[in-house]
C-alpha cells in the first residue's frame, strides 16, 4: 500500500527499486529472519518507547537504513537500495505497532534474567529455564500462554494485519502538508511525532484489557493503519527526493 501511494505522489518512481525487489527482503530476508536463527547475535531491536527520549536504539537502526537507501540511490543501484527500503520500512512499521511501543525486553528479563537477550541457539529462544520443573513450565505458560507476553503480542499483530488487509485506506495518501512538514523537522523527528500519536491511544493497553472491542477496531483502521503507511510512502519519498530522483506530480 505505501509503494501505490508513492507511485501515486510522484510522476515516476524510475531508480527506485521495484516493489517485488523491496518484498523479497521480508519474511526470511527481512528482520525476523533472523530471529529464527541461532546463535542470537546481532538481532535487529524493533522495540521503542516514544516517550523515553533517551530509547535512541530504533532510530539509529532507522536513519541508518535511510542514509544507505539515499546512497544506493545515488549510486544508481536500485537492486541493492531495495534490501534498505526493505528494511527501513520494516522498522518503520515496527516502531509505529502499538505491541512493540510494550516494554517487552523489561518483561523479558523478569522471566528470563538479566541475560534475556542472550540466547545461544534455537531451544533457548523458545523455552525458558527454570530451577524445576514447575517453575520452567509457570515461566513458559507467562511467555506463550492465553494472555502470555508473545501470544498477546502475535494475536495484536495478527488482528491488525486481518482488520487492514482489506482495506483501501485512501487517508494513508501524503498530502502536501504532510510532506512539507516531514522536509521540515526530518525524518527522525516525524517518526517520533507519528509513535507518540499512536501510542496515546493505548491500543495495545486497551487490547490486553478487553480484546477486540469496536472502538479498537476503528481505531486500528482510521489511524493506526493510515499512519504507518503514509509514514513508510513519505521516507521511501524523501529518500528520492534527497537522491535527486524526485519528480513531483504538478
Amino acid at each position: 500500500m505505501a509503494y501505490k501511494y508513492l507511485v501515486k505522489t510522484t510522476e515516476a518512481v524510475d531508480g527506485f527499486p521495484t516493489l517485488k525487489d523491496i518484498l523479497h527482503f521480508e519474511g526470511k530476508n527481512g528482520p525476523d529472519g533472523i530471529k529464527r536463527k541461532s546463535p542470537a547475535v546481532d538481532e535487529p531491536w524493533h522495540f521503542y518507547d516514544p516517550f523515553d527520549v533517551e530509547d535512541t536504539e530504533l532510530l539509529t537502526i532507522i536513519r541508518k537504513h535511510y542514509d544507505e537507501l539515499v546512497v544506493q540511490l545515488k549510486n544508481g543501484k536500485p537492486d541493492r537500495a531495495a534490501f534498505d527500503a526493505a528494511w527501513l520500512a520494516h522498522a518503520v512499521v515496527d516502531g509505529l505497532t502499538p505491541a512493540h511501543h510494550f516494554p517487552y525486553e523489561e518483561r523479558l528479563t523478569e522471566l528470563r534474567g538479566a541475560e534475556a537477550l542472550d540466547r545461544s541457539s534455537v531451544k533457548e529462544k523458545i523455552l525458558i529455564p527454570g530451577e524445576n520443573a514447575g517453575e520452567s513450565m509457570k515461566k513458559n505458560w507467562a511467555m506463550w500462554g492465553f494472555g502470555g507476553l508473545m501470544s498477546m503480542h502475535a494475536m495484536f499483530e495478527g488482528g491488525v494485519a486481518v482488520i487492514l488487509a482489506p482495506l483501501s485506506m485512501k487517508t494513508a495518501k501524503p498530502s502536501d502538508g504532510d510532506l512539507e512538514l516531514l522536509f521540515e523537522i526530518g525524518i527522525e523527528e516525524y517518526f517520533k511525532r507519528a509513535a507518540r500519536e499512536i501510542a496515546l491511544l493505548d491500543m495495545y493497553d486497551r487490547f490486553h484489557e478487553k480484546g477486540w472491542t469496536t472502538k479498537l477496531v476503528r481505531d486500528v483502521r482510521n489511524e493506526l493503519g493510515p499512519t504507518i503507511i503514509k509514514t513508510v510512502c513519505m521516507f521511501w519519498y524523501s529518500a528520492m527526493r534527497d537522491a535527486g530522483l524526485l519528480r513531483t506530480k504538478k
